[in-house]
């Protein structure tokens, strides 16, 4: 067993342990670990996450004690995650709210944006298709200004 009392308390966002709590979780070290990783990257993969854990003054994480963590609390509410390419999925703190990837073809950058900038778009969906769509955290691929081709 990883010996995580030589790590500093790590703060957890407001609410987080009563909605693990009524999922049926405790907040394990390592969730804290997962939680605390997450806030300082934002955005991250479970790979990223897992650079992120090692590099914390901890044991290690196995990459499936990672995973798991990270399924728990999306589960649980506490994270989101979206799938910005065909890759693995990046799951930020719920807490970080709704918001539009926009994701750069040339070089990779992920901007945010404001989800109400695709409410005609799910307006357009549900008179056309009779389809709900959640927008509020969709990836949209395209090109950033710097990026952008040129005529």
């Amino acid at each position: 067993m990883d010996d995580d009392t030589r790590l500093p308390p790590v703060a957890v966002p407001p609410g987080v342990e009563d909605d693990l709590r009524r999922a049926g979780l405790r907040l394990t070290a390592p969730r804290r670990r997962v939680l605390a990783a997450l806030a300082r990257r934002g955005h991250a993969t479970p790979e990223e996450v897992a650079g992120e854990v090692s590099g914390d003054g901890g044991g290690r994480l196995p990459a499936s004690t990672i995973y798991r963590n990270l399924e728990s609390l999306a589960s649980a509410g506490v994270v989101r995650h979206s799938h910005l390419d065909h890759g693995a999925p990046s799951y930020h703190l719920a807490e970080h709210g709704d918001h539009l990837h926009l994701v750069c073809r040339g070089c990779g950058t992920v901007l945010e944006a404001d989800p109400a900038l695709a409410a005609d778009l799910a307006a357009g969906l549900r008179a056309l298709h009779g389809f709900a769509a959640d927008v509020t955290h969709m990836a949209i691929h395209g090109h950033c200004e710097r990026c952008l081709p040129r005529p």
